[in-house]
């Protein structure tokens, strides 16, 4: 976890050793440049993600470090980024519906190295096609909604929702 001012880490640890888990296993780490976090990311073997409030930043940079992010769809926006995220990586079987399903899916992958891999296999091969990581393709999208605004201010109307078409 990112290291933070005092007290979050006692308090982290107090938490864990009253869930059963040794506060000595939370490890704080500093803010870093980059490059250097994301290749201390890319260490992790798996992302285990928590409600009520998903990775957002955190579970990107996990995924373009290589590791599989394993998450619970909640049920707010905060709850359900990382959902998004791991769909449009091209992963949604990384996405759990209840805290069981969650459970099982951490075990096993923790316990199944060759499964794990697979996953580390194939969010490599995603990561050049996938759309989280295609940036010229958000940028004709962003590019399009602005031209869609703009023209219809340009025309008088009122804001109004709308969707910019696929492969723009």
């Amino acid at each position: 976890m990112l290291e933070s001012p005092a007290p979050y880490a006692d308090h982290e640890r107090r938490g864990a050793q009253a869930h059963g888990v040794a506060p000595e296993r939370l490890i704080f780490a500093p803010a870093l440049p980059t490059d250097r976090h994301l290749a201390r990311l890319g260490l992790a073997d798996l992302f285990l993600d928590g409600l009520p409030y998903n990775a957002h930043t955190t579970g990107s940079d996990a995924l373009w470090a290589g590791v599989p992010l394993l998450t619970r769809r909640g049920t707010t926006f905060p709850g359900r980024v990382a959902a998004s995220l791991l769909t449009a990586a091209g992963l949604p079987e990384l996405v759990t519906e209840n805290g069981a399903e969650f459970e099982a899916l951490a075990v096993k992958l923790a316990s199944d190295p060759d499964a794990l891999k697979k996953l580390r296999n194939k969010l490599a091969a995603n990561k050049s096609r996938c759309a989280l990581f295609d940036t010229d393709l958000f940028r004709q999208h962003i590019e399009a909604a602005y031209r869609t605004m703009w023209e219809g201010w340009l025309a008088g109307e009122k804001p109004k929702g709308f969707a910019v078409k696929a492969g723009v």
